[in-house]
């Protein structure tokens, strides 16, 4: 088994946090990946890894760095993103400050502790020249918090067949997670004076309505069979418009909906089940006039567990760990979607911790270097 340098590790965990890479697609005071990236291209460059730098947008900035193999052998991409949400009311989001085995900031959960240990495990196979006949690589990428530009762009770019996303799992092997699908349902009425009620009609009224049947419809998703990993689907009302002034008939209004899905479900079945909703908010009164629109799609993640990548990780983890991890889902959606609809073999493991996009943030320091090392092994099996 390979020895993971749990000093380096902690000290580029450490590094990671100090450097503000909030996204600027989330905050105005986003500033992006630019610093993080030189940072990391350098730290991966002194490994010895052969590095490449992509900037999908001006500043957006993704970091590969490659260990290559002899040739013939299995390419295996570890990702990370290193872009993180605003840093609202925290105290000291950079401190990257060590305390009861934790260490703290933003971003060190979700998920600079994740590269730590990327960077960790490719440092101990190239210490400890192992034979890989496949190539390793680390995929440091921007923007997954927003509208995950960095995979995206690297999905076209490197051709790997399988891929480990590092999101934080308290050191569970991820199986599966849920997807979403934004609409937008917006609702017509005729602006009039309200002293005028024969000449409006009142687009707020009537998308009521609308919102009455989808909270019927949102308990039956929650009603449905689960999934065995992520449970049912849902459905909400996320934003709600309408109107311009307190004496004037709406002449229209728009609720914004979040509708999770689960793997197996499609857009088209979405769309589907909101249409019947319009239609049905219709037939029970002509006045209204209703559109929708699909706004943003992600897909669901699944992956069966007889897969070479998850076998192989979960060897690796039983290795390290002493016992085997169990097999979870999640309900966020991650990367591993991208990359799985991408044909690539992907799972998902990461390290333990808490405060993902909260005050206080923070990742366990020693499941980092165990993650790492559990990374290790698992490039070494996959990639020999």
């Amino acid at each position: 088994m390979v020895d993971i340098d749990g000093r380096f590790t902690i000290d580029v965990l450490r590094d990671l946090v100090r450097i503000n890479s909030v996204n600027p697609s989330l905050s105005a005071a986003g500033v992006g990946e630019a610093e993080i990236a030189r940072y990391t291209a350098s730290t991966m460059a002194a490994l010895g890894l052969e590095v490449h730098t992509h900037e999908p947008q001006p500043g957006r900035v993704s970091v590969v760095g490659r260990l290559r193999g002899a040739g013939g052998g299995r390419v295996l991409m570890l990702n990370a993103h290193y872009d993180t949400v605003a840093v609202g009311e925290m105290a000291h989001p950079f401190a990257a400050a060590i305390a009861d085995g934790r260490c703290y900031g933003r971003g060190a959960y979700d998920m600079k502790g994740s590269l730590a240990a990327c960077v960790g495990a490719v440092k101990a196979l190239g210490d400890s020249g192992v034979a890989l006949r496949g190539d390793v690589l680390i995929a440091a990428v921007a923007d997954e918090e927003h509208a995950s530009l960095g995979t995206s762009d690297l999905i076209g770019r490197y051709q790997v067949d399988g891929a480990i996303v590092t999101e934080p799992t308290s050191l569970k092997i991820c199986l599966a997670h849920k997807g979403f699908v934004w609409l937008t349902v917006t609702v017509e009425g005729r602006a009039a004076h309200g002293s005028q009620f024969a000449h409006g009609i009142d687009a707020n009224v009537r998308l009521g309505a609308v919102l009455s049947r989808l909270g019927r419809l949102a308990t039956e998703l929650r009603g449905r069979a689960p999934h065995p990993l992520v449970g049912p689907p849902s459905l909400h009302a996320a934003m709600i418009s309408g109107g311009t002034g307190m004496s004037t008939y709406a002449a229209s209004a728009s609720v914004g909906i979040e509708r999770r899905t689960v793997p197996g479900e499609t857009t088209e079945q979405v769309v589907a089940e909101i249409r019947q909703v319009i239609d049905a908010a219709t037939r029970d009164d002509s006045t209204v006039k209703a559109s929708l629109t699909v706004d943003l799609v992600r897909a669901p993640f699944e992956i069966a567990p007889d897969r070479q990548i998850v076998r192989t990780l979960s060897d690796a983890a039983t290795t390290v760990l002493g016992e085997r991890p169990p097999y979870i889902g999640e309900n966020p959606w991650m990367d591993s979607a991208l990359l799985a609809t991408a044909g690539i073999e992907t799972v998902v493991m990461g390290p333990h911790g808490a405060g993902a996009h909260a005050k206080e943030e923070w990742v366990d320091v020693q499941s980092v270097v165990r993650f790492a090392q559990v990374l290790a092994v698992a490039a070494g099996q996959y990639c020999s």
